[in-house]
């Protein structure tokens, strides 16, 4: 099965001690967002977790727990997008996560590793031509450490409009600019272009809009084919595979005023207040009225022979 970490939260940002206490012990607690006493126990042993998914801002605390990771196939997605402190106000500099990006492909490999730069919106700050240029120069500094660029136009959910109440949806004029001209850069620097549940505009100039975490990229990082169950996915524009998440809303400190997780920074710290590294859930500690009920889990590995283990 597959571990998902970041839809939530950012865990190797700030709870990579929790999460390499979690791999020690071998399973994790994980409180249902609807509903607060219903509690998930999944099991994080190897012989049944085959893949770990990350998304991350700072994989950088993570480092230190690779050997923690070595059993376990696992696929990075990090984001790393061209706006300042004003908008990520506690995100490292580019050239801090771009080090650490080439760290992590040089350990997983770059079947296992995607860039991120997104979401993107316009203002008179963040033009087009802007983020054409860092939009460039990162697939730069990533040539060869990676083969997926994943990029999303700005959604203006009900916490977006909240926190960002500026922010506006991109025209689809814009939207086709941007979206042609970086597919060529990053076919330039041996990626694809994923947009992210964007529908199929950009098709038309060679990005692959069948998604960013599906079965094919998972398989071909763990280098073997794999049985999914039937889901049914998040949103209609999105093929991806998102189940399983042990992360929970309204904790990432990054603090991102685009951020769709969070609903305000005093909810976001009285959480971060009450997190525990020993404890198996993210935040707080199991309750008396709290009703736990462990996972079915088996390895979605099938064992046939693939070209994946065929060339590598």
């Amino acid at each position: 099965m597959i571990i998902q970490t970041g839809s939530r939260t950012d865990i190797p940002a700030f709870y990579a001690d929790w999460f390499a206490n979690r791999l020690k012990e071998g399973y994790v607690y994980v409180r249902n967002p609807y509903n607060m006493t219903y509690v998930t126990k999944f099991i994080l042993h190897p012989s049944v977790v085959d893949l770990i998914s990350f998304c991350s801002k700072n994989p950088a605390p993570m480092l230190k727990y690779l050997d923690l990771l070595r059993p376990y196939g696992m696929y990075w997605y990090v984001t790393i997008t061209g706006y300042g402190k004003d908008v990520e106000p506690n995100v490292p500099e580019i050239h801090e996560v771009i080090d650490t990006f080439k760290r992590l492909s040089e350990f997983a490999g770059v079947d296992s590793m995607g860039w991120r730069y997104d979401p993107i919106f316009l203002d008179e700050k963040y033009t087009r031509d802007y983020h054409l240029t860092k939009f460039s120069e990162i697939a730069a500094a990533l040539d060869g450490y990676t083969e997926n660029c994943v990029i999303s136009f700005i959604d203006i959910y009900q916490k977006v409009k909240k926190n960002f109440p500026e922010a506006k949806p991109l025209e689809k004029a814009d939207r086709l600019y941007l979206g042609e001209r970086m597919a060529k850069i990053a076919r330039e620097h041996g990626m694809t272009l994923r947009p992210c549940s964007e529908g199929n505009e950009l098709e038309v100039f060679g990005a692959d809009c069948s998604g960013c975490m599906t079965q094919p990229i998972y398989e071909k990082a763990v280098h073997n084919t794999m049985v999914f169950p039937k889901v049914k996915n998040a949103r209609n524009t999105c093929a991806c595979f998102l189940g399983n998440d042990i992360g929970m809303y309204n904790t990432c400190l990054h603090m991102c005023r685009y951020c769709y997780a969070n609903y305000d920074a005093e909810t976001v710290m009285k959480n971060n207040a009450n997190h525990d590294p020993d404890s198996p859930l993210l935040i707080g500690n199991i309750r008396p009225e709290d009703e736990v009920h462990t996972v079915e889990q088996k390895s979605w590995i099938d064992g046939q022979l693939s070209l994946f283990n065929l060339y590598n």
